[in-house]
């Protein structure tokens, strides 16, 4: 039996191993890189499209306003292809709830539609919402519109129906963070016969209470990754402090069959932000990944992530130690979290 995998980072001890790894080329992608003025690019959905790796990056323009452009690379590191405007760009005239941006994609391919589904979050003075898009070829999208009231974001579609039914996650959260910070700010499930009309909500993973570092405030961060154990959820949680809040890395494990159930989650974080690039940036203290890649052949996974809301940068992890860590993690207890 290999050891167990710890997660921690202590300095100067050798004995805590991390799961993800990050790549020594970080960060991959920046403004710098991109073939038009940009602020930050960040947040990157990410798929494989004609076997080479495709990100749907968060562009934030010098307004303050972001909108999504793709990347493509043979190797998902070096010699990206950028389009040269916005792939995905904000339309307020025709949908209103998209005046102050578009944010955060994450993409699943639907193998019964044929086409990739990509959620997003709009944002406008009504707030942020959920929203969603086909896709056939990351060229042309059919907007769908909202699909979420606000406030409302974090969400991602499961590549298959259980049963005649869509599932989303998504993550709701009170009229402001104020008033998160005491009732919490939850990751929610949902259904839909339709892809527009949703229903059958329900808590999916709580925020907890009192000093744990996912406390009052916790997102879906990729979509469900499947796996012979179950759904493989990576998930952000935000710890307050007295110098601004910290975006860091958890874990779950959902039933294959029954989405609905939690199986494992994770007591520590898993990945936080450590390097410069993740430590200072537009937001400090921030690893935000929208996106990750399983290549079945080696059992790599590839996650990509925003870095201090400034840059792209990329960490890398076995899907066995990933199963074998959650599968380590106790069941979820209902008196750790804010009801």
């Amino acid at each position: 039996m290999s050891e167990i995998f710890h997660t921690r980072l202590q300095s100067g001890n050798n004995s805590y191993r991390e799961l993800f790894k990050r790549h020594p080329s970080n960060p991959i992608l920046t403004a710098r890189d991109w073939p038009y003025p940009a602020n930050s690019v960040f947040n990157p959905a990410v798929t494989m499209y004609e076997d080479k790796v495709l990100l749907l990056a968060r562009v934030e323009d010098r307004r303050g306003f972001s909108h999504l452009t793709k990347a493509i690379s043979q190797d998902g590191i070096t010699g990206w292809q950028i389009d040269a405007q916005p792939t995905l760009a904000p339309e307020p005239e025709i949908y209103p709830e998209e005046a102050w941006g578009i944010e955060d994609p994450r993409i699943t391919y639907i193998e019964e539609l044929e086409q990739y589904a990509v959620t997003y979050t709009a944002y406008s003075h009504g707030g942020p919402l959920v929203s969603l898009a086909l896709t056939k070829d990351f060229s042309t999208f059919e907007k769908l519109g909202p699909i979420m009231p606000p406030e409302d974001k974090d969400a991602a579609l499961f590549p298959r129906r259980f049963g005649d039914k869509w599932v989303l996650i998504h993550r709701p959260i009170p009229a402001s963070y104020g008033a998160a910070a005491h009732t919490g700010a939850h990751i929610w499930i949902s259904q839909s016969t339709d892809l527009k009309y949703w229903g059958d909500h329900q808590i999916l993973i709580n925020a907890r209470k009192g000093g744990w570092w996912d406390a009052n405030k916790v997102g879906l961060s990729p979509p469900p990754l499947e796996t012979p154990a179950g759904w493989l959820i990576l998930y952000h949680g935000v710890r307050q402090t007295a110098s601004g809040a910290i975006y860091r890395l958890g874990m779950a494990l959902l039933d294959l069959e029954n989405p609905f159930r939690v199986l494992r989650r994770s007591d520590e974080w898993v990945f936080g932000p450590t390097a410069p690039y993740e430590r200072e940036g537009d937001v400090d203290d921030v690893v935000f990944p929208c996106g990750w890649l399983l290549d079945k052949t080696s059992g790599q996974v590839k996650m990509y992530y925003g870095a201090a809301d400034t840059c792209i940068a990329l960490a890398t992890a076995t899907l066995s130690d990933l199963l074998e860590y959650i599968k380590r993690c106790p069941e979820p207890k209902a008196e750790d979290y804010l009801m």
